[in-house]
């Protein structure tokens, strides 16, 4: 048992917090077709049974939902947040009154705090871990190596977790098999660009009350992400400028339409800045010092080092919370620049994020489950990233269809034999 302190030992109105939270839970679990048909497996199945999962997730509404879904599927669930910013407090500590659930995450914590959360977690006897960032994972490997044997594996859902993993694997440090479920055509084809874009888009709105028509938006990276903010943002009647290191995607941006150049170029015309590489230094001091009065800059990639606020700062006379979730950050000369969420992950870390649409994440989270599920049914994967098996995507593609009353049409004998044929011609 842990001696770490969960929410509901450091919160007041822990009541007022677990009704309210598990209102927005209840409407969120309303609207998950996908983890609802997975709910009636795992509670006849119990998959879970004897599992300790290790969660570093976004601790919010339909997170919840997935949470409560492996602990009525026979787990044991410990959960803090992957972002000091993200976690909403009411959900945290409606988890933590389900007695099959702990929860450890809090909003608005130190970054010391923060990696307490971690501990409190792996204080834990895991068998399982699911990640956002792979923080959790990295802490495991890096200061609990004892506790690693227990794991049978885990899953990992953000682009940048899953280069951290890559490099670990190919340094051979990562010890236990993990799913790249970011990888995986049910996550990246519509959370990246349909969640991300819809969520960063809304949150931006929300925070700052400014109108996108009209504005020109420079989007960094043209990455699933990128590419679905940019389509979301040209809908609004913006102008949109990406920047790219990546030859191939900067010529797929250009030939959706977009202008193309590099930041240096780009600084002195946008409005809006919106980085999304999971790289650090995008926005920087040579770009600060070209940007014109006013300038809002957002970040839609997980940790907080795209935007180099220690740059932005040095160069800053003074800076002021303008708005909240808006810091102002005053130059010598004058000029303005605006930072919203401190730079962090801007559709979960603004005051008003709601993070991506329910429908989205319903599929995101069926991913996770059912990865998780096959984890444990299968347990012949090696140490290393693994890619998701298709049929699992195929399966969680069909649950959506369904419950859409979507049908399709299925390939005939004779075409299943042209395909798999190389005699067949003209």
């Amino acid at each position: 048992m842990s001696t770490y302190p969960t929410i509901s030992n450091s919160l007041e109105n822990v009541s007022e917090n677990i009704e309210r939270g598990n209102r927005k839970i209840e409407w969120a679990a309303s609207n998950m077709p996908i983890l609802s048909f997975l709910r009636e497996q795992f509670v006849r199945d119990l998959p879970f049974q004897g599992q300790c999962i290790g969660v570093a997730l976004h601790v919010e509404a339909k997170t919840a939902v997935l949470l409560e879904l492996l602990a009525e599927g026979g787990a044991e669930v410990v959960v803090t947040g992957c972002n000091p910013l993200s976690t909403h407090d009411d959900v945290s500590c409606a988890l933590d009154a389900n007695p099959k659930i702990s929860s450890y995450a809090k909003r608005g914590v130190s970054d010391e705090e923060y990696y307490e959360g971690i501990e409190a977690v792996i204080s834990h006897n895991l068998t399982l871990t699911l990640d956002d960032g792979g923080d959790l994972i990295f802490a495991l490997h890096k200061n609990h190596k004892d506790k690693i044997k227990k794991i049978i594996g885990g899953c990992e859902e953000t682009t940048t977790g899953v280069h951290r993993l890559k490099s670990m694997e190919e340094e051979g440090e990562l010890k236990y098999p993990v799913f790249a479920v970011n990888d995986t055509p049910m996550k990246r084809l519509f959370d990246n660009v349909h969640g991300t874009g819809e969520s960063a888009m809304l949150s931006i709105s929300m925070t700052t009350n400014f109108s996108w028509a009209g504005k020109t938006v420079v989007v960094a990276g043209y990455g699933y992400c990128g590419r679905g903010l940019a389509k979301k943002i040209t809908g609004q009647n913006a102008r949109i400028i990406v920047t790219e290191v990546d030859s191939l995607r900067a010529l797929e941006a250009h030939m959706e339409g977009y202008e193309v150049m590099p930041m240096v170029q780009a600084a002195h015309r946008g409005d809006v800045f919106i980085t999304t590489t999971g790289n650090c230094d995008i926005l920087n001091g040579d770009h600060f010092e070209l940007m014109r009065d006013g300038v809002i800059l957002a970040n839609a990639g997980h940790f907080d080092v795209e935007i180099n606020t220690k740059d932005l700062e040095e160069l800053s006379v003074s800076k002021k919370v303008v708005r909240e979730g808006i810091e102002e950050y005053q130059l010598e000369d004058g000029r303005r620049i605006n930072v919203l969420a401190s730079g962090r992950l801007v559709n979960l870390a603004t005051p008003l994020s709601l993070g991506h649409p329910i429908e989205i994440m319903d599929q995101s989270f069926g991913m996770q489950a059912v990865c998780m599920r096959e984890m444990v049914m299968n347990p012949t994967y090696s140490s290393g990233v693994h890619p998701v098996p298709i049929e699992l995507d195929a399966k969680v593609a069909e649950i959506k269809l369904r419950s859409e009353g979507i049908e399709i049409d299925y390939l005939s004998e004779t075409q299943e034999d042209y395909l798999k044929g190389w005699e067949f011609g003209t």
